[in-house]
């Protein structure tokens, strides 16, 4: 058991799959659980992904919880035209997995996060890599957890390049950006692992196929999930070098911050209507203050990092 404890919050698409697998095998942290949010898709299925994940992976011990079904100003929530060209329609590369043995938690997500921080304090670490909509109910319904949690490393935001929504904007900030306002003026230890460092972390068809030779159902179902997200960086013109490793940067990141450089700043996120809307940026009311909560990532040792992770996830994968 390692004495640090990880709790994943997910809108389950192919780079939160990779996230799932770098935090199962990683024996600095134990994952003790994951809080579903919509994003990628719609709350319901992303919760789904993430139990059939699990069971693929031999986890099925691990817990999860539904969060909330869409932003904390609006009442309802659309999947995105370009969230399914990127990850499926199921979310999943369009991979089918069985259906999962394990039900869904009856405990909600914003409860579970409290209990959490309250149980494990500043062991516990919290991987947002969606929407901010989670934890900000979670520091509303009980504030004290923001002086409890160790640390939350989330992938969003984008402070030194273009979003990648709009010229400001990235995705998971976009989605709820009055919420990630929220966390970032809470008390709460914060790493951003935006889209400065992710966006030069690749990962290729050269390293899928060394899963997809391990001749496992997770080696082959993770190649195939990926390969979805290569093909789809591709022909959409994102990238066409390979896909970025946003969200399982950020847990690497969360066990071993030294994969990056940082700053420390205080951050806020403009979340009223208009150009600047989803934006991350430094809070000019407190550029003299002590002691800012938020280390935002601008370089990231891309070298060391991609081969922790090819390290890790070949040791999972051909263990399943």
């Amino acid at each position: 058991m390692a004495k640090r404890k990880m709790i994943l919050d997910l809108d389950t698409g192919v780079d939160d799959a990779l996230a799932i697998a770098y935090a199962l095998a990683d024996p600095e942290v134990d994952l003790i659980g994951i809080v579903s949010s919509y994003g990628n898709n719609l709350l319901d299925v992303c919760a789904e992904n993430s139990l059939k994940l699990l069971e693929l992976l031999g986890h099925t011990d691990i817990p999860v919880f539904k969060g909330l079904p869409h932003s904390c100003t609006t009442d309802h929530f659309d999947v995105m035209q370009v969230s399914k060209d990127i990850h499926g329609d199921n979310g999943i590369g369009d991979v089918e997995l069985p259906a999962p043995s394990r039900a869904l938690e009856e405990q909600s997500g914003v409860d579970f996060y409290i209990e959490a921080a309250h149980k494990y304090g500043k062991d516990l670490i919290i991987i947002p890599t969606g929407p901010m909509t989670n934890l900000a109910a979670a520091l509303k319904k009980d504030p004290e957890i923001a002086d409890l949690i160790g640390n939350v490393t989330f992938m969003g935001g984008a402070l030194t390049v273009e979003g990648n929504v709009t010229p400001v904007a990235e995705a998971n900030i976009n989605q709820d950006p009055k919420a990630a306002d929220e966390v970032m003026k809470s008390n709460l230890p914060l790493t951003m692992v935006g889209l400065d460092v992710t966006l030069r972390t690749l990962l290729t068809k050269n390293e899928t196929k060394q899963w997809r030779e391990l001749g496992t159902a997770s080696g082959k179902a993770f190649a195939d999930i990926t390969d979805f997200y290569i093909d789809a960086y591709y022909n959409l013109d994102i990238d066409k070098r390979g896909c970025a490793l946003h969200d399982p940067l950020a847990v690497g990141v969360g066990i071993d911050p030294s994969f990056v450089s940082t700053i420390s700043l205080f951050m806020k996120v403009v979340y009223e209507e208009g150009p600047y809307y989803g934006r991350t940026i430094g809070d000019n009311a407190k550029l003299n203050d002590p002691n800012p909560n938020v280390k935002v990532a601008v370089n990231v040792d891309k070298e060391r990092y991609l081969k922790a992770f090819m390290d890790r996830l070949n040791k999972l994968f051909k263990e399943n």
